[in-house]
């Protein structure tokens, strides 16, 4: 059994953790809002840029007499290489966050028919697909948690420039859908080639007058929509990251208080089991005294 010292030693440990953790939390879900704030004020913008390139594409004639060098996202060709961008982590203490991403990620690989290509988006991917000898063709860390536009650009640049050199001919991004600080929910979309969205049927399509053409604007708007799907991803996924680590380290905490009240009622225990040791042998030494005396 452990000395009341020793427990108390222990006591202090975890007090010192559970301080850590609370912090950690606070930090988390401060950050938490702001990127839950990033993802709301972007769904305009990615909504208008959808319904602009759907006006644009809408005309089948218009998509047969565009040039594959004047607009390489748009070509659809035979898929021998398959890129996969997968956007986890860079740090830990975030739960099952990473393992639910990584897990997706590795299913649709396995249920890829060419060969898979790795653009990983933090350092728990990379380390992740290094370690398993998967290709990692680019690396991107040191933003997870707090993604900016200009990230976003970086890597749809590193993407349209694969994809127009055909080291891939079809780009995946797997990351995690923000639904609340317990539920996120990892997922995969295709974002290369570049394709319009679905109409809604139903719903009134606004009409657009393009200047100089539909042709100029869309090789304006075919790298822009890229790079506002892989913003909404990085904010999604920031959002989903630091959701989990406030649920981890709330987890952690209130672990850390249970832990400090048994440690607590153990340390009282011992204690006094020293106290009626003391006790008891000072009684045997005056017993002893008493003896010696007679």
């Amino acid at each position: 059994m452990a000395t009341a010292r020793e427990i108390k030693s222990r006591m202090k440990s975890v007090s010192s953790i559970g301080k850590i953790t609370k912090a950690m939390k606070m930090v988390a879900a401060a950050r938490m809002r702001r990127a839950q704030e990033r993802a709301a004020a972007s769904r305009p913008y990615a909504l208008k840029i959808k319904e602009v390139l759907s006006s644009v594409v809408s005309d089948p004639s218009l998509l047969g007499d565009l040039q594959a060098k004047a607009h390489p996202l748009l070509q659809k060709r035979e898929v021998k290489k398959v890129g996969f961008l997968v956007i986890s982590s860079d740090k830990g203490l975030a739960g099952a966050y990473s393992s639910n991403v990584l897990k997706r990620a590795v299913a649709e690989i396995s249920a890829t028919e060419g060969e898979a290509v790795i653009i990983a988006s933090g350092r728990t991917a990379r380390d992740f697909f290094q370690r398993r000898g998967y290709k990692v063709i680019s690396e991107h860390l040191g933003f997870s948690d707090k993604p900016s536009y200009e990230d976003a650009q970086e890597l749809a640049k590193v993407a349209v420039a694969r994809f127009a050199a055909e080291e891939i001919d079809q780009l995946y991004v797997v990351y995690t859908i923000f639904k609340t600080a317990l539920s996120q929910i990892p997922t995969c979309e295709q974002i290369l080639p570049v394709e319009p969205p679905a109409r809604e049927e139903g719903k009134a399509e606004a009409a657009f007058i393009f200047e100089p053409s539909e042709d100029e604007a869309l090789k304006v708007l075919a790298p822009r929509y890229l790079e506002t799907v892989i913003y909404a991803a990085l904010v999604q996924a920031a959002a989903s990251e630091l959701g989990a680590r406030m649920t981890a380290m709330t987890s952690a905490t209130d672990n850390a208080g249970k832990l400090g009240q048994k440690l607590l009622v153990g340390y009282n225990k011992a204690r006094q089991a020293g106290i009626t040791r003391e006790l008891t042998e000072i009684c045997g030494g005056v017993e002893a005294l008493k003896q010696a005396q007679n």
